[in-house]
């Protein structure tokens, strides 16, 4: 799936996991617990945490630099390797 903004003020696009954006659906829309998330989505609320986080800060950096939005999918494995670690 791909957003674009208009107008469009960077050619880079920001990608989401959908991993990232299923847990943005349980916590900011279904308002779940990160526990409650995390035993739904079969990974650690942690991990939930780190997606939410990541997800957000994409979007908000999309927002503000006018950069669309790609959503790709991934393989369960990846979801703990590709999160950035704090």
């Amino acid at each position: 799936m791909r957003l674009e903004p208009i107008p469009k003020r960077s050619e880079e696009p920001v990608y989401l996991e959908s991993a990232e954006v299923e847990a943005l659906r349980l916590i900011d829309l279904e308002k779940v617990s990160f526990v409650e998330a995390g035993r739904r989505m079969n990974v650690s609320r942690n991990t939930v945490w780190r997606l939410t986080e990541s997800a957000r800060q994409k979007i908000i950096k999309a927002i503000i630099e006018g950069r669309g939005i790609i959503i790709q999918r991934i393989e369960k494995e990846k979801v703990e390797s590709s999160l950035p670690r704090s």
